[in-house]
This record gives structure tokens, sequence and C-alpha cells, in this order.
């Protein structure tokens, strides 16, 4: 079973351009609450629309509520996906392209067709059983496959991928140019991207145009999104293969964790056959390192606004704010297996933190998160990073555990200025890239090694930071971070919406939210000159994967 959209899985593609206004409206015919969050969507000033629970009530079984806000000053390739109760194992998830305003050109030329392909690993287990054996301290294992927008691999070989099972197809003519928007929506599993004899030429990931180079394959961690033009320039003999392949596993298993698609020109005189092409050493984590640090800003393109994305000289402005984050592996904590960020496992309070900062509710939060891992035993706490407005923020993730994991940040776009193995030292800014290291919303962190980010507080904003590795987020490994102007006049946030949900300490409030909206029906449109209007009906639907 799988948790599908509009009767779709994955759900479908949110197509907007740069400010324009979103409507949402959501119905949840789940049997448990749900959220949904727009991963690397910014919501400037605006974090009430973000769909974490430190920002909204989930949303109940039976009732809809309406998202609105505004794609301000972003380009790129995204998506979306339930941010609670462990439900993006199950799906629910579904692609967001933000294009340019036709008064920006983009800085290639204008592709023949625009491809979405969402990656991912998949449980067969349902998510309520995946989520009870993390609770129990089990490991997931090994996935039982790999799958392209919801579908089962090509039968590549017989002997590996038994017959019947559907496969995604995806047309093409030849001689033109696709843009494929690639996202890895999995929950615990890096993937290698490619397709058989055909280059991929990067040139955007999650809202940053990048240098444009050629590649023959890509690691594409868990949460992060890629951008390629694809020339239809071979011969149509035969089909050719699309291939998304774990990385990093055991030998044995790797058959199995393989998803295969087909490439089909539209003149081809056959299938696909033979083996499938090449990917990198599936153990070799200095190739997939490498070539994270060969992705760069394009510094003289423009994007969302006319302004060459290198007018923001990010290696000219000085620090204020230094976070060292620690991870590791899942412990007991009070009984409980726990993950933390500097000995700290988030606990989500009942009342959403932004609530309470709204109704100064006490006691729901503390803003003494710590810069470093303290030299004290594990704990569970409801501990924020206490963010200053306008400040410029160097955040290390230091990875002491043993597989890679991918951390994402809501509200903002960062600079990856540098990875590298060992342990973080202050002698390892001597590596960064300060002139144009890529901006974007999720970065990879490899085991035994560190990544270091820098990032602007503009956006004034409760924004969550998390693990996108399903298993360690559910358990705790995440924060929030808080950003207030503190010149209270300068009215640099959005109102609390009209149609706000209350739960928690607020709960008695919700009883006069029932006299003013009908959660069973939309509430209340935007009446902006841009808007799209989506309805999402999330609803359980049966598919067959083998």
């Amino acid at each position: 079973q799988v948790i599908g959209i509009n009767g779709q899985f994955p759900g479908p593609v949110l197509n907007v351009t740069t400010n324009w206004n979103v409507v949402v409206n959501v119905r949840n015919s789940l049997d448990e609450p749900f959220l949904v969050t727009w991963s690397g969507l910014q919501h400037r000033k605006n974090s009430w629309q973000d769909g974490v629970p430190g920002t909204n009530c989930p949303i109940p079984s039976g009732w809809n509520w309406t998202y609105e806000f505004q794609v301000k000053d972003q380009i790129g390739s995204f998506f979306y996906f339930p941010s609670i109760n462990f439900q993006r194992a199950a799906g629910g998830y579904g692609g967001v392209i933000i294009n340019n305003r036709e008064v920006i050109p983009l800085p290639f030329g204008t592709p023949d067709g625009e491809i979405t392909l969402i990656i991912s690993d998949w449980y067969t287990r349902d998510y309520k059983d995946l989520r009870k054996e993390i609770e129990d301290g089990k490991e997931l294992g090994v996935p039982d496959g790999v799958l392209f927008n919801g579908l089962g691999p090509y039968r590549y070989n017989e002997s590996v991928v038994p017959d019947g099972i559907v496969y995604q197809i995806i047309n093409v003519e030849p001689g033109k140019t696709y843009r494929f928007r690639v996202h890895n929506a999995g929950v615990l599993t890096s993937l290698n991207f490619r397709i058989q004899n055909h280059n991929l030429l990067l040139v955007e990931t999650e809202g940053s145009y990048t240098v444009q180079q050629n590649y023959t394959n890509m690691d594409i961690h868990v949460g992060q999104s890629y951008s390629f033009l694809v020339t239809m320039d071979q011969n149509a003999s035969t089909d050719y293969y699309i291939v998304a392949s774990a990385r990093f596993i055991n030998e044995t298993a790797r058959d199995r964790v393989t998803g295969v698609a087909i490439l089909h020109y539209m003149n081809s005189q056959g299938p696909a056959a033979g083996p499938l092409p090449d990917g990198p050493n599936e153990d070799e984590t200095y190739f997939s390192m490498n070539q994270a640090r060969s992705i760069r800003w394009n510094v003289s393109a423009s994007a969302a606004r006319p302004n060459p994305q290198g007018s923001f000289r990010y290696g000219d402005i000085t620090v204020t704010d230094v976070y060292v984050l620690l991870n590791r592996p899942a412990e007991l904590i009070n009984e409980l297996w726990r993950t933390t960020l500097n000995g700290i496992s988030y606990v989500v309070p009942a009342t959403p933190l932004k609530l309470a900062q709204q109704f100064n509710v006490p006691g729901v939060y503390k803003l003494d998160f710590p810069n470093k891992m303290m030299n004290r035993l594990p704990k569970v706490d409801t501990s924020l990073i206490n963010g200053t407005y306008k400040g410029f923020v160097e955040i290390i993730f230091q990875n002491n555990g043993t597989t890679v994991q991918t951390y994402h940040l809501d509200g903002y776009a960062f600079f990856v200025v540098g990875m590298d193995y060992g342990t973080w030292t202050e002698n390892s800014r001597g590596i960064y890239n300060k002139w144009d290291g890529v901006a974007r919303c999720t970065a990879q962190v490899f085991p035994g090694a560190w990544t270091a980010i820098l990032v602007y507080l503009d956006n004034v904003g409760i924004w969550n930071l998390r693990t996108q590795n399903l298993d360690s987020w559910y358990l705790g490994q995440e924060v929030y971070v808080s950003v207030v102007n503190p010149e209270v006049t300068n009215k640099t946030e959005l109102p609390i919406p009209d149609n706000v949900i209350f739960c928690g300490e607020l709960s008695s409030l919700q009883r006069q939210q029932a006299n003013r909206f009908s959660y069973s029906d939309a509430s209340v449109i935007a009446k902006k000159s841009r808007i799209v209007l989506i309805w999402f009906l999330m609803a359980w639907a049966g598919l067959l994967i083998w």
C-alpha cells in the first residue's frame, strides 16, 4: 500500500513560476494525522506554511487544511513529502518546479521537454511496521527495491527481476534535448543515477544554476534534487536503460536494490538488452565526495532576479556564529532509542514552537542549543538554536556514524563550502571554497567526515534543521533555528494564518476556529494576482510492486 495524492503515486507535479502565489488544499483521508512540507521552498517571512511539527499542528484524519504561500525569489527543482509519522516511506511525495520569469532567460537553451523523475528506495513492509522497528532499536536493513516514479524495475535480467512488473518508460524524440529533474525521495539510501550511453549535463540543483559540466552518472543522496540536460544523440537501434542503483551497501544485495526504467526513442528498433551501464565502485566514497566537490555555483547566471547569482559574495562576509553539530548512531536514552545532535535528541512538543512563540506559551522550548558537543550524557529536550537575525552562520556537520547522512535546512539556501574526511578543526577552513560553492538546501556528510556550510539568517521564522535520512530523523536527529527581528516595529514576518489549526496547550482555541472555518471544505483562498490552486487528496491506494 502507498499514500497516493489525487489518485496518483507519486503525486502531481506542482509547476509554478517565480513569485507566484500558491494555494494548496490538503484533504487528509488517512487514518492518522498528516502534514506535508515543501522541501527547499523558502517561504520568505512565512514559516507558518512550512508544514513541519515545529510550525504547524498536524491535519487530523478527515480534515483538510489550506496552505497559502508565495514562491518568492526562487527558481529550481524541489519536491514535497509527508513530514510526520514515517509516512514518507509510503509515498505522499511529488515534484515541485519553479520556472524562471519570462524576463530572465535560462542560462542554457530552452529544452524541448521536461521530465520529472522521483527515485526512491522502497520497503514492502507497511510504514507503520517500519517505524515500530525503528522505535524498537532495529535496523531497517536493505530495502526491497528502488522505484522510478513509483514503478518497479524493467526486467533487464530474468534471474534477478520477476516477470509482470510495471516499469517506467520515458518516451523521447531523436535529436531533442530534455531537462530531467531528478529527486531522491527515499528513506535512507544514496542512489547513483545514470542513463545508458547518454551524458548528463548538470545545470541546476535545488534552486541554483550550476557551472555546466557533463557527468556519466551522479550520486543523489536522500532528499537531494538535480537538473540535467540530456540530448537524444544516440542511434535508435534499441531502447536504453535508465538506472538508479543503491550505493554503499552489501554486494550480495545490490541487484535487488537497483531500479531500472527505459528511455524509448520514438523510432527505436527494439528493447534494451545486455548488462546495465556501469556505475562507480559501490564501496568508493572518495569518488562520491570528489564528485560533490566538483559541483560549482554559476556565478554569472541570473536566476530569480536579474542580477547574477554571484553578486552575493558570501566569501567576503564575516562569520558571526559557529556551530559544530556532531551526530551519533541511535542509542538508548531513558530506555528509548534516540538519535542526537550535540548530545540532544529533539522531542516534538504537543504545541508547535511557532504557536508557542506567537502566544507566549511558557515551557514549550528553550533557546539553549549548544554550539558544540558538550561533555555530558545525551538527553532528550526541546532545545532550539537562537539564531541572530541577519547573522552569517557557519555550520559544520560532523558525521561519526557509519552511513551517509544528508542535512536539510528549511527556509534557506546555504553555501556548501567544504567537505573532507576526519575531524573538522579550525585549520580545515583552509580548504573552503569562498567563491563558487553551490547554494542549495540539502548537503551530504560522509561517514567519518565533515561538511561545512555558510548561511545568511535573513528569513524571520522558526526553521527546521534535520537529517533527511528518515530513520535518524524519526528518532530525534533535528533541531529548530529561531530567527527573530529585534526591531518589532519592522514588519518582517507575515501574520498568523486565519485558518490556523490549534493543538496542545492551545487546543481550546480550536473551538473558536470551528465557528469560523469548515474543516471539511477548503478554507479562505488568497486574493492575489497570480494564484495556482491545487487540491491534494491524501488516500491509501493499492500498488503491487513485486
